[in-house]
């Protein structure tokens, strides 16, 4: 219950925050008519008591022109539709807390992080063209990279369960690379380095997949039409548990 009421905390928090950025606007606005006008508001033109007087008359006009605060309905209709249904609801519906947590963590939380990581990473890759072939090449350095960063993205992709949105991103990258090569644009070393990345993560899952395919421990954990096991799941099951 207490995880409930955090996480609409958090909800509520993250929708009055731009009620917070607002108020930031206004407030900067108000700072630069200021410095246009230093008289109108506390400056040495001013009248001692003028810019109380003057800030108390607009904002009892703001007052009056705005009326009631309008009151955010679907916020909080859906706010305590989730306390009734998770809370009261949860012994006569078959929910478990931890069961609920568990995908606000693992489906939730993981696609509020790797959909604007893969959509970051592809903007990137986006600006790393170039129109001379002869800048399309790797250095020494680079390539020493590949293969940490690889294994990086394959533990990224596997223990997150993000192979979908990984592969999406794969083969976005790809048709951009073949858009950009009819315009005669060419990877550069940083688009280079993040395509062979890439490709590596994407051998390296498939090796993954095919050594774990015939596991019948870790094929009923995840009966899914899409089989990537977990690195931990593999830890837990058939390392730490032989100790």
């Amino acid at each position: 219950m207490f995880a409930f009421a955090a996480f609409g905390q958090r909800n509520l928090f993250a929708v009055t925050g731009s009620g917070a950025k607002g108020l930031a606007g206004r407030l900067a606005m108000e700072a630069a008519a200021r410095r246009r006008h230093p008289g109108a508001a506390g400056g040495p033109g001013a009248q001692p008591g003028a810019s109380f007087l003057q800030a108390r008359h607009s904002s009892v006009k703001a007052d009056e022109a705005a009326g009631t605060a309008p009151f955010h309905l679907d916020l909080w209709f859906y706010f305590t539709l989730q306390n009734w249904v998770l809370d009261f609801g949860r012994p006569i519906a078959m929910i478990d807390s931890f069961e609920l947590l568990y995908y606000y963590d693992e489906y939730l939380g993981h696609s509020m992080w790797y959909i604007p990581f893969f959509l970051i990473l592809f903007m990137y890759f986006s600006s790393c063209f170039t129109p001379t072939k002869a800048e399309s090449s790797m250095p020494g350095a680079a390539l020493l990279l590949v293969v940490p960063s690889g294994l990086y993205y394959w533990y990224l992709v596997t223990e997150g369960q993000i192979f979908i949105l990984f592969i999406f991103t794969s083969f976005a990258m790809l048709a951009l690379v073949l858009h950009q090569k009819r315009k005669r644009l060419f990877l550069d070393s940083n688009g280079l380095f993040l395509f062979y990345s890439f490709a590596l993560t994407l051998l390296l899952v498939a090796l993954w997949v095919a050594w774990l395919w015939n596991d019948p421990v870790l094929r009923k954990k995840y009966p899914g039409v899409i089989y990537v096991p977990e690195p931990w799941a593999f830890y837990t099951l058939h390392v730490s548990s032989q100790h």
